[in-house]
C-alpha cells in the first residue's frame, strides 16, 4: 500500500485520538491536528462553553465546518471528535479524503479514560457509562463505515497502536 498522504481518526471518546495522532504524526513526518482544539481555537472558548450556549447541534456544526477544511489539508494526522462521524458530509470528506483509523474502544475502556475529565459535556449525565454504551451504539457502525482499517485499543500503550497503523499504511 502506498503511504498515504493523510490519516484521520475517529472513534469514541477515550481511544487515544489524540495521544496516537501525536505519536503517528511524529514518526512519520507529518503534521498533527486535532479537530477539537481547532475549533477552541476559531472560538477562543472550550467546548463544555460551545455545548452551554449552542447546545450540540450548535457544536456539530462548528465541528462540520472544521473537519470539512482539516481534511483538505495534506500531510496530515487529524483526531477527530468522537461525535464528528454523525454528519454524513463529514463522513464523506474524511472517507474520501484520507487513510481513515477507527480506534476501537470498548465501554469498559472508555469509562476508566474518561470518568475523572470534566471536559465532556456528553457525559454530564446521571449514568456516564449508560451513555457511553448508547453512544457507541450508534456511532459504531458509522466508524466502521469509512474506516479503512480498526485498531482495538483496549488495554494498549499509544506506541503499540501506533505501531500497528504505521505497518497498515506502510
Amino acid at each position: 500500500m502506498k503511504h498515504p498522504r493523510n490519516i484521520f481518526l475517529v472513534g469514541p471518546m477515550g481511544a487515544g485520538k489524540s495521544a496516537v495522532g501525536r505519536y503517528l504524526a511524529r514518526t512519520l513526518h507529518l503534521t498533527f491536528v486535532d479537530s477539537d482544539d481547532e475549533i477552541e481555537s476559531r472560538t477562543g472558548v472550550d467546548i463544555p462553553f460551545i455545548f452551554e450556549k449552542e447546545g450540540e447541534p450548535g457544536f456539530r456544526k462548528r465541528e462540520a465546518v472544521v473537519i470539512d477544511d482539516l481534511s483538505k489539508m495534506d500531510g496530515v494526522v487529524l483526531a477527530t471528535g468522537g461525535g464528528a462521524i454523525l454528519d454524513p458530509d463529514s463522513r464523506s470528506r474524511l472517507g474520501g479524503r484520507g487513510f481513515v483509523v477507527y480506534l476501537f474502544t470498548s465501554v469498559d475502556q472508555q469509562f476508566a479514560r474518561t470518568e475523572r475529565g470534566r471536559e465532556r459535556p456528553l457525559l454530564e449525565t446521571g449514568d456516564p457509562r449508560e451513555t457511553l454504551t448508547a453512544l457507541l451504539d450508534v456511532r459504531d457502525p458509522l466508524y466502521r463505515e469509512i474506516a479503512d482499517i480498526v485498531v482495538d485499543t483496549d488495554g494498549r500503550k499509544v506506541k503499540s497502536v501506533a505501531n500497528e497503523i504505521i505497518e497498515q499504511v506502510s
